[in-house]
């Protein structure tokens, strides 16, 4: 079965940083893109960054160009995303995901999800 498992997240002045990792097991890396998502109360879920390796793809949404980094491990099945200089606007439950195929701005065609992690930056 596929699993993803997300760690690091926690609280933070605005302006710090965190890491946020996602283990992946079941799945061939290659074949999916894997996304970094978050929801915040009365939000709708969005993607935040994506990497596939398929075609070499990093994607990151306007409001965390700059700030954060998403890398990936392929020999430890690993996704990382450096969050740096943190906003309150960044508080929000994070996820990790993946997608067949490449990376997708749309969170409806993720299908494989890992549990959440809490990020709070307080201002």
């Amino acid at each position: 079965d596929v699993q993803l498992q997300a760690f690091g997240g926690g609280l933070v002045q605005t302006g710090g940083s965190l890491r946020l990792s996602c283990a992946v097991s079941g799945l061939t890396f290659d074949d999916y893109a894997i996304a970094w998502l978050r929801q915040a109360p009365g939000k709708e879920r969005e993607v935040v960054s994506c990497i596939s390796r398929s075609d070499n793809t990093r994607y990151y949404s306007d409001s965390v160009k700059g700030r954060f980094t998403i890398s990936d491990d392929n020999a430890k099945n690993t996704v990382a995303l450096q969050m740096n200089s943190l906003k309150p606007e960044d508080t929000a439950v994070h996820y990790c995901a993946a997608a067949a195929g490449f990376c997708t701005l749309s969170p409806l065609e993720y299908n494989h999800w890992g549990q959440g992690t809490q990020v709070t930056v307080s201002s």
